[in-house]
């Protein structure tokens, strides 16, 4: 299936650079929880330091963090501190 984009939005991502489009996609994707951040980054086509990067830059924080993921991380924590 060809993705076709409203050509409105050439003017406004051209100053973000020739791949902003991809990058921007692969954020909104990331931050629905959509994708994984890995899956994200590599459709973006930046390393996960770059993604982590540029999402800083355009929207403030590098990961989203859910309460689910960090309450089982607590807990394998715990389970390994105290066997």
């Amino acid at each position: 299936m060809p993705l076709a984009i409203n050509s409105d939005f050439e003017e406004v991502l051209e100053p973000f650079g020739r791949e902003s489009a991809n990058f921007f996609l692969a954020a909104a994707l990331y931050h629905a929880h959509k994708l994984s951040f890995a899956a994200a980054a590599s459709l973006a086509d930046l390393s996960f330091e770059d993604f982590a990067a540029r999402l800083r830059e355009h929207f403030g924080t590098g990961f989203r963090l859910d309460e689910q993921v960090v309450e089982e991380d607590i807990h394998t924590v715990e389970a390994l501190a105290h066997p």
